[in-house]
């Protein structure tokens, strides 16, 4: 189980005032530390590809290879991380960029530590976090596809809890908050997730979301 350790954060911001303000915050945080940081992306890769990290909270924005480049690089080395993109991007194009990157979760700067702290926690134990605010404009951004859908299909014979757990990433919803609404387990929602993923022959929530949504399985 992960609790029995700290999470290991690493942080890459090009902001001297808030990368100051995030590293004192995890350090401060007894679930976590800040294993290390950096202002570019170049620097962050080398080590990050040398320290044990959990998770990586990733600027969009910055100096030469941007943290959708950064992170796109990061998970095709396939390492054990998952990266929490914190921006003050909002726009659906980049939102969707970050995730299809590899992203589990997406956060504008403006949130509070409070919520970045629920976040690491929630992306390190493999949950999808993308702010409620803007969750509808992000799938809106290319759920288009949805409007020619003349008839519901699921070919991939999701369950109605896997079609739920869907419907309700798409709201913006976490594991836990998904897992309250539904009445399981996190760990429950996990495997359904797993079980959809094999199903529908996809490796991350934004492929299985775009798919459920151009056939009509889920809708917005």
């Amino acid at each position: 189980m992960h609790e029995t350790r700290k999470i290991n954060v690493y942080v890459v911001e090009d902001s001297p005032q808030l990368l100051k303000g995030l590293t004192k915050a995890i350090s401060s945080w007894p679930e976590m530390q800040c294993v290390g940081f950096a202002m570019h992306s170049e620097t962050a890769l080398e080590e990050i590809l040398q320290r044990d990290i959990d998770v990586v909270l990733m600027d969009l924005e910055l100096p030469g290879r941007d943290g959708v480049a950064l992170t796109r690089e990061l998970k095709q080395r396939k390492l054990p991380l998952e990266v929490l993109v914190l921006t003050t991007f909002d726009e659906e194009e980049r939102v969707f960029e970050a995730m299809k990157a590899g992203a589990l979760g997406y956060l504008v700067k403006r949130v509070g530590l409070e919520k970045v702290r629920r976040a690491v926690i929630e992306v390190f134990n493999g949950g999808v976090v993308i702010e409620a605010l803007i969750a509808r404009r992000f799938w809106n951004y290319f759920s288009s596809v949805q409007a020619s859908v003349d008839s519901v299909q699921n070919p991939w014979e999701l369950s109605s809890e896997e079609l739920d757990v869907l419907g309700l990433i798409s709201k913006g919803l976490s594991n836990a908050e998904i897992g309250s609404v539904l009445q399981i387990q996190s760990r429950t929602v996990r495997t359904h997730l797993g079980h959809i993923y094999k199903k529908m022959g996809v490796h991350s929530h934004v492929d299985a979301v775009v798919l459920a949504l151009r056939t009509g399985a889920i809708q917005l």
